[in-house]
């Protein structure tokens, strides 16, 4: 080998080495910020939630990364964790509805678009569910449903605050009207929550639409959203072409829905755990003495009648 090639395998050899190196970088030690474009250690910025330090950008996060942000560590324990969407409808696009399920169950190590489950949150017992977009983008479905109804239900028979992170583009069309009902089931479970005088509080994020937002995510005692959220019911270009109009740019965000009162706060997720224990301590059920408590005595005797002597 001349002394030449030695220079261009080494040359080569370490060309390949800084490929790699470039792509470990970009598959996991950096992230790019998908608002500003800044890159941010990726460790870092799970340490900071997921919230971007330059520009305040809230990533995305899933059901798992959630709970681990509001739930006490070891205090999880999961409700109704294996059950399972069927196909009434026999519903087929481009591929069955059963195909797609399995598909979105390996890829994601769900059965359905929501978890929920019993724990502690600062110290405060709660029911908390929360819906994963990764997962049929965090449909409602029958299980949806049935899983969200069952939770408040619990959260009712124990006495304890209900909350519920909400991300969904909506009602699963494949599942028809048995997932148009779960709107009616989930609200009847709320109202008899609320009839109990307990607390509920739905934590609204990106993006939160269509029958979820026309049913439970609007029903809380407060109504909590994340910066920069999508809110709505009907989708933007969806209106658009109704109207034949353009839309302002902020339509539809959490900061726009706040201005019009349809949320009562708009909370960074950084601050979400200790907004909401606040929020539940301040909604602790009151307990009434069982006493009487005895009224000072007045200083003027009183007559043979019961009533005060005047002094004059």
């Amino acid at each position: 080998m001349s002394l030449f090639d030695w220079f261009a395998n080494r040359q080569k050899s370490n060309s390949n080495d800084r490929d790699r190196h470039e792509r470990d970088i970009a598959e996991g030690l950096w992230t790019k910020c998908e608002a500003c474009g800044v890159l941010t250690y990726t460790k870092d910025l799970r340490a900071n939630q997921m919230v971007c330090p330059e520009c305040n950008h809230h990533h995305r996060v899933f059901s798992d990364q959630r709970i681990e942000q509001l739930i006490d560590a070891k205090t999880w324990v999961p409700l109704n964790e294996k059950l399972q969407p069927q196909d009434p409808l026999q519903f087929r696009d481009r591929k069955t509805y059963s195909d797609r399920l399995r598909e979105y169950q390996e890829k994601t190590h769900l059965f359905d678009a929501v978890q929920t489950g019993l724990g502690k949150l600062d110290g405060f017992g709660i029911v908390l569910a929360v819906m994963d977009f990764q997962f049929m983008g965090g449909s409602m479905g029958s299980v949806v449903g049935e899983k969200l109804t069952r939770a408040i239900e619990q959260a009712t028979r124990k006495r304890l605050p209900a909350i519920i992170v909400c991300a969904s583009g909506g009602a699963r069309m494949q599942e028809g009207m048995l997932s148009l009902m779960q709107m009616a089931k989930v609200s009847a479970a709320l109202e008899r929550h609320r009839a109990a005088r307990l607390l509920y509080v739905p934590v609204l994020t990106h993006p939160t639409m269509g029958g979820v937002t026309a049913s439970f995510a609007m029903l809380g005692d407060i109504i909590i959203a994340e910066p920069q959220s999508t809110i709505g019911f009907a989708g933007r270009r969806v209106i658009e072409q109704t109207l034949r109009q353009k839309l302002p740019e902020n339509f539809q965000s959490a900061e726009d829905l706040l201005t019009h009162g349809f949320v009562d706060t708009i909370v960074p997720r950084t601050q979400l755990k200790p907004t909401l224990a606040q929020l539940i301590r301040l909604h602790q059920p009151q307990t009434v003495a069982s006493h009487v408590i005895p009224l000072p005595q007045t200083s003027l005797p009183l007559s043979s009648t019961g009533t005060k002597r005047s002094h004059r």
